[in-house]
């Protein structure tokens, strides 16, 4: 018998530089705010359904050990605007769009090497 899981409240990415990575979520990529963790360096940020918490981890007792590599995929309408508009940031893109034959896709990185994707399916789930 398992666990009563009920969701996913939030997923955390590691930073070396909570300042660069507060600008990047809340600006550049236009996310809202839902909180900072008080005093520490972590914050939380709106992506539609899901919440992206940032989280410097020398701040909580643990080391830093690099980016998350896997990508956190994040919906957008048109892929194809929504990479230019951040190229146009000098945000750095690590593939072109793709199409995976269901869905668009971009990879990019965040301030701290975080592996992010631009997503957008077009086929019935």
């Amino acid at each position: 018998m398992g666990i009563a899981i009920t969701g996913v409240d939030f997923v955390t990415l590691p930073t070396d530089d909570i300042e660069a990575s507060r600008a990047f979520y809340a600006e550049t990529l236009g996310l809202p705010l839902v909180k900072h963790w008080g005093d520490a360096p972590a914050s939380e940020y709106q992506a539609g359904n899901l919440t992206i918490a940032i989280m410097d981890p020398t701040g909580f007792g643990q080391e830093w050990r690099g980016p998350h590599t896997a990508p956190v995929a994040l919906a957008v309408p048109d892929v194809a605007a929504a990479k230019a508009a951040l190229e146009a940031q000098g945000v750095q893109f690590v593939t072109e769009a793709f199409d995976s034959g269901v869905c668009i896709q971009a990879i990019f990185l965040d301030p701290a090497g975080n592996v992010l994707d631009l997503h957008h399916r077009y086929a019935p789930a």
